[in-house]
């Protein structure tokens, strides 16, 4: 446990906790469909207030450390030399979403439980809700529940969501009295839906067909991931300080190896924090004295942690707003305080890292040879391999994309499909069906590389295989937006369909090349980050209990430059940072065969998701720039057509195409042909072209 850290002393009134009675207020998940009077009395609630009153004021310190550091390595990536082989594509201005999927599921929930009908959506921002039918939900109904669906696992299979209740209470597994949790879950369900949470209720849902379940199954894998990397896609230097902020303060609390805590966003990456610090004396303390036995036990224990969680994630939101505005001054302030003074801090670190590299290089090296260098090649490739197949899927699904276009253009050029074409190669990145092949690849490698990974205390593999699939996602979107921009500009009016045909299978030639050298851009920077992410923490614990006592000799020189973005530690950390990626760059020249393998500290990507730091919103939909008179002509529409006069009867249409529109929309042929009023919010999984809007748009 931390400093200042004491016990959660759950154990007094944890003989009354059962599955509770009661429905609960609109918005609160539960995993029996309502949030019953919380099992946590009065005292409970206010001692797990200090506890996150202790984890803030041990955690902001260092936190505001390190907002000056990631201050500091922005300013001095500005202004330092761009890496020789930039981006080929273009970036999507498209932030990341799934597509709103809603339909007809059964819930095991009420008290007591039953498998009862609901209407389900989940959301374009990976927000699961609930209602008790379609028309409550069209009608702008409360939801009977809804939950963020970060941490949450799925399972399909009934027989191994039983085996994992009944791992959660081991120790009653001989006493199964037939309580209502235990028997309405052996009932054998068709097509289960299990949301499991290590710190939260369970969700139990089943769809009616096995289609309708793997529909849900993609769309609830999907918005898991999005909420999940919500931090890890950022590249904002507050999103990074965060981050490295987590990593050094549970590094103090002793936990060196990189896990799956870091997933979500900052409340719930510091609830999960604390939740794992007093998980154990949580269980101790509490899981004797609940009621039931078997997985009624089980099930009264997720209500309990329920509780804990919520408690502790309203106080840890509470902290980080309450810090919100120090944060903003504070970033204000650095800005201007290290700009002006950036070239002499980074020679003043410059000279102190060589200094302490000189001092510790002795150990440094001995611990690469003897413990990283054997293992490296393989873990490398194992990476490469992982990224490689999944970046392979994105490039033929990409070629298939654009033939299909290219193909629908030779045979229709003003019919609904060419239509329903372009749509679809525009969502081509938000499709889940078709990216899973994608996906997949990112998978097949977990077993293997987090067996390699593991005896450098890497638990992370899940954010890995996250960092993987975000980039496939990514690297589609570009190269979609790039396609499309790139065929605005060479179609005109002037030509026919077979000259417009082979200007796009220029075009498609084009774009291949650009996304081959972004894919081994992308690729570099993927096994780098990882490395240092599987590597670094371990190479941290092994030499602190020698290395770190060099450090004191440091601090006069560290606190003579005047500035909280430079500390002996962040430099000791840079040192070795750079020596490990030394070593992985070159492991990756053997690997690649590359000569343009950048071995400087500050060129390189130090984590793995290679994102804009845009405050996410999910519902933002780009538009794509067109004259509109040349796609109508080129679309052989009619001077009078249907689409001619909506966009001139529009109030939209003068100026979004006065002022133009972002090149990178999947809906530009739809627009012009369906009208500007429709929303791409209003496709959903359940009928890919029906361009109505539901009732509730």
């Amino acid at each position: 446990m931390g400093p200042d850290r004491k016990e959660v002393p759950l154990s007094q009134g944890t003989q009354a906790v059962v599955v509770g009675k009661g429905r609960g207020a609109p918005g609160d998940g539960s995993s029996m469909g309502g949030r019953p009077s919380s099992p946590l009395d009065k005292q409970q609630r206010q001692h797990l207030r200090g506890q996150v009153d202790t984890l803030l004021r041990n955690f902001l310190p260092c936190y505001r450390g390190q907002l000056a550091a990631s201050v500091l390595r922005q300013i001095s990536r500005e202004l330092g030399p761009q890496e020789p082989a930039g981006s080929q594509l273009l970036r999507s201005k498209k932030l990341p979403r799934v597509r709103e999927h809603r339909g007809p599921l059964t819930q095991l929930r009420g008290h007591p439980p039953r498998w009862q009908p609901i209407f389900c959506v989940l959301r374009g921002d990976g927000r699961l809700e609930w209602f008790s039918h379609k028309e409550e939900y069209e009608n702008g109904g409360h939801c009977l529940g809804s939950t963020a669906l970060t941490g949450y696992t799925l399972l399909t299979s009934q027989r191994e969501y039983l085996r994992l209740l009944d791992a959660l209470c081991p120790e009653s597994l001989g006493d199964h009295t037939q309580e209502e949790p235990d028997s309405l879950l052996e009932v054998p369900v068709s097509f289960p839906l299990f949301l499991q949470h290590p710190f939260r209720r369970h969700l139990c849902f089943s769809a009616a067909t096995r289609e309708a379940q793997h529909a849900w199954r993609l769309a609830l894998q999907g918005g898991i991931r999005l909420q999940g990397t919500v931090l890890q896609r950022s590249q904002a230097p507050a999103a990074r300080a965060f981050l490295d902020a987590v990593r050094l303060y549970r590094q103090h609390q002793g936990h060196f190896g990189d896990d799956d805590v870091t997933l979500g966003s900052d409340a719930e990456v510091l609830t999960a924090v604390l939740m794992r610090e007093q998980l154990p004396a949580l269980r101790a303390q509490t899981l004797p004295g609940l009621r039931g036995a078997g997985r009624a036990r089980a099930w009264a224990w997720t209500e309990l942690l329920d509780a804990v969680h919520a408690a502790v994630l309203a106080g840890a939101s509470a902290g980080l707003c309450a810090f919100q505005p120090e944060k903003d001054e504070l970033l204000a302030s650095l800005e201007k305080t290290i700009r002006p003074d950036v070239d002499q801090l980074l020679r003043q670190r410059a000279r102190v890292a060589g200094r302490l590299r000189t001092d510790i290089r002795g150990p440094l090296e001995s611990c690469l040879r003897r413990e990283v260098d054997p293992q490296l090649p393989r873990v490398v490739q194992t990476l490469l391999r992982t990224v490689e197949a999944s970046l392979e899927a994105v490039r033929t699904l990409l070629a298939q994309g654009m033939d299909r276009l290219s193909h629908r253009l030779r045979q229709s050029p003003s019919g609904t499909r060419l239509r329903r074409e372009v749509y679809s190669f525009g969502e081509m990145p938000w499709d889940l069906a078709l990216m899973q092949t994608c996906y997949c690849e990112a998978e097949r490698s977990r077993g293997r590389l987090g067996q390699l990974a593991a005896p450098f205390g890497f638990l992370g593999m899940q954010s890995l295989v996250f960092g993987a699939q975000d980039l496939a996602q990514q690297l589609m979107a570009d190269a979609v937006a790039t396609f499309l921009q790139l065929a605005d500009q060479c179609l005109t009016t002037a030509l026919n369909c077979d000259q417009a045909a082979q200007r796009l299978e220029r075009v498609r030639g084009r774009v291949l090349k650009k996304f081959k050298s972004d894919s081994g851009l992308a690729q570099r920077r993927f096994i780098r980050g990882w490395g240092l992410c599987i590597f670094l923490p371990f190479m941290l614990s092994h030499l602190e209990p020698g290395c770190k006592k060099e450090l004191p000799e440091f601090e006069g020189d560290v606190l003579a430059m005047g500035s909280q973005a430079l500390t002996t530690e962040g430099i000791y950390e840079d040192v070795i940072r750079g020596c490990l990626l030394q070593r992985i760059d070159q492991e990756l020249k053997k690997t690649l065969g590359a000569n343009d393998v950048s071995c400087t500290l500050d060129g390189c990507l130090e984590v793995p998701w290679e994102q804009e730091g845009a405050a996410p919103n999910l519902n933002l939909v780009s538009s794509f720039l067109a004259g509109r008179q040349a796609f109508t002509d080129f679309l052989c529409l009619p001077a009078k057509s249907s689409a001619n006069w909506i966009l001139a009867a529009s109030p939209l249409s003068c100026s979004c195409f006065r002022n133009g529109f972002h090149r990178d929309s999947p809906v530009f042929l739809v627009q012009l042909a369906e009208g500007l009023s429709h929303s791409m919010e209003t496709v959903s999984s359940h009928s890919v072209w029906s361009f109505q809007p539901t009732p509730r748009q």
